[in-house]
């Protein structure tokens, strides 16, 4: 997709429920940051420049080369990785991570790979950390819509994070029943 330049994801701006919880009446204290699918580094490069230590990973090499131009324009200091997600215990990525942010990388995953995914984010995440995730939602007997992820339920995001307690699930405002989930790390 990034190379037919066919990339309805990337807005070119942060989400607003990203806003909140880094300069809004959610607002953490920055900290170290992993923007996980990062893409081309619009949110990335949007928490380094309010303080935040990130660092942003994706599997897709053309992606990161621009998240590190844009990074590089913007004079931020971020570290862009090329690397699967559900192995990020391979890479020089230390755990400890205060705030993930995904904004449609679980859901665009195999559900045989979510285990995997489910486990890095875990160990990436300190006690205490906040996950903000963004998902495609799925109704019961819905017909799955070509080209796009199957999503999950609120019910399914509580079962496969374990380690994560769901403080919040904000419905979105696009068609596919998405929700934004705001999960802490126990």
């Amino acid at each position: 997709m990034y190379r037919l330049g066919f990339t309805p994801w990337d807005s070119g701006v942060p989400p607003p429920e990203l806003i909140e919880v880094i300069e809004g009446a959610r607002r953490l204290p920055a900290g170290r940051a992993l923007d996980i699918g990062c893409g081309t580094g619009t949110t990335t490069v949007y928490m380094a420049s309010k303080g935040w230590q990130v660092t942003g990973v994706d599997f897709v090499p053309r992606a990161i080369r621009a998240a590190g131009a844009k990074a590089a324009a913007a004079r931020l200091p971020v570290a862009f990785l090329v690397g699967d997600v559900t192995r990020l215990h391979e890479y020089p990525i230390a755990p400890g991570f205060d705030l993930l942010f995904d904004q449609g990388c679980f859901h665009s995953l195999p559900e045989t790979a979510q285990p995997a995914f489910v486990r890095e984010v875990t160990r990436m995440a300190r006690s205490g950390a906040t996950y903000l995730l963004y998902a495609f939602g799925r109704q019961a007997g819905e017909r799955r819509r070509r080209f796009f992820p199957k999503g999950v339920t609120p019910d399914e995001v509580r079962a496969r994070f374990l380690e994560f307690e769901l403080v919040e699930a904000r419905p979105g405002n696009d068609p596919f029943g998405s929700h934004w989930y705001t999960m802490r790390r126990r």
